[in-house]
């Protein structure tokens, strides 16, 4: 995975991913979510892309949390579909998992992307900006009241949402 990106001194413990750390992303991941993930909506819309950028949290070498992002269209606007999160059990009170969305936000600002879209809960993506996308079309099953948006004005994403290669 190959991107730029200037992380704040704050977020110091937040580093971009690399190719080395695809096995311990899945595996977290994995841990996370179970099989059950890849029956999900949006496991069919990030299979066959390449992530456009991720994010990991180490703990004495251990990948604890991690965050991508995959670049998407949402009709015609381009978009940067957050997920899957994870954070390891042990270190999911630790605000591990708010640093990296706000990795991701801060990530998608200095690229100029759209926006960033994903699957996720109201209150909690709420404290970031992230409103409902009533208009974004995710083909398969999703509950629509966990699609959120946030970027360029909502009103104006509209359309189905597709992968960008």
């Amino acid at each position: 995975m190959s991107h730029a990106l200037a992380l704040s001194a704050a977020r110091s413990r937040i580093e971009a991913e690399t190719a080395a750390d695809a096995e311990g992303v899945e595996a977290l991941v994995m841990a996370a979510f179970g099989p059950g993930r890849f029956a999900k909506t949006a496991e069919r819309l990030r299979e066959g892309s390449r992530a456009a950028a991720g994010f990991v949290v180490r703990e004495s070498g251990r990948i604890i949390g991690s965050v991508r992002l995959w670049p998407v269209t949402v009709g015609e606007t381009h978009a940067l579909f957050l997920g899957p999160i994870a954070v390891d059990a042990a270190s999911r009170s630790d605000g591990l998992g708010a640093e990296l969305v706000q990795a991701c936000v801060d990530y998608a600002r200095t690229a100029g992307i759209g926006g960033i879209l994903l699957v996720g809960d109201p209150p909690y993506f709420g404290r970031f900006g992230f409103a409902p996308a009533p208009d974004a079309l995710l083909s398969g099953p999703v509950d629509r009241r966990r699609l959120l948006w946030l970027g360029v004005q909502v009103e104006a994403v509209r359309g189905a949402v597709s992968i960008a290669f």
